[in-house]
C-alpha cells in the first residue's frame, strides 16, 4: 500500500473514524458518501446513510452518483420516501450526525453557502443552503468536510447558512439549537 496520500484522502478517513456502528448519518455527496462507504467497509457496518431527497440506504449505491436524486441512489435502498418525511428523523432528534461542506467556515463553525462579499451585492452567490442549516441545527453532531484553504478558513463569514456557535459562548443554546 502506498503510504502517499492525498488531503482529501485524509478527510475522507477522519470523517469516516467519526460515523459510528448503528448510527444514522445525512451523509451528503462527494466526499461525504465517501466517507460513509468507508466508515461501512472498517468499523461501522450497521450505520444508515440517509440522504436528504428521502433516501435511506444500507450500503453506499455501487453506481457513481451526481446528485442524491439519481437512479443508482433510489436502486436498493432501505427506503425511499420524501424530504417531510426523512427530515423528520433529524427534527425528532432521531439522526447523530450530518456531513456538510461549504464556501467558508468561521472560528464559530458558522457556514456560509450563500454570498462572498455584501449581501446586497455579492462578488459571488453560492449554491444557497438545500438542507444543511436543518442538519447544523438538529443533528446531534456536525461532521464538517471541506477543503482546507486560507480563503475558506476566515475569522467571520460573510453569510451564515448553517449556524455553528454563533458569536461564540453559549448563543447557540440560547439560540435553541441542539448538538
Amino acid at each position: 500500500m502506498s503510504e502517499n496520500y492525498s488531503t482529501q484522502e485524509l478527510m475522507i478517513i477522519a470523517a469516516a473514524r467519526e460515523i459510528n456502528d448503528y448510527e444514522r448519518i445525512f451523509v451528503g455527496m462527494r466526499l461525504p458518501i465517501t466517507a460513509y462507504g468507508v466508515a461501512r467497509l472498517t468499523h461501522a457496518p450497521n450505520a444508515v446513510g440517509l440522504f436528504e431527497s428521502g433516501v435511506s440506504r444500507y450500503e453506499p449505491a455501487t453506481d457513481i452518483l451526481y446528485t442524491m436524486c439519481d437512479g443508482p441512489n433510489q436502486l436498493g435502498a432501505a427506503w425511499t420516501t420524501g424530504l417531510i418525511q426523512i427530515m423528520g428523523l433529524l427534527s425528532g432528534g432521531r439522526v447523530h450526525a450530518g456531513f456538510i461542506g461549504g464556501a467558508e467556515i468561521d472560528r464559530y463553525g458558522n457556514i456560509n453557502t450563500s454570498y462572498i462579499g455584501d449581501f446586497d451585492d455579492p462578488d459571488v452567490k453560492l449554491p444557497g443552503s438545500g438542507g444543511a442549516p436543518d442538519i447544523a441545527s438538529m443533528a446531534e453532531r456536525l461532521i464538517v468536510i471541506m477543503n482546507h484553504e486560507k480563503h475558506r478558513l476566515v475569522k467571520k463569514v460573510d453569510y451564515i447558512t448553517s449556524p455553528g456557535f454563533l458569536g461564540g459562548g453559549n448563543e447557540r443554546k440560547k439560540a435553541g439549537l441542539t448538538g
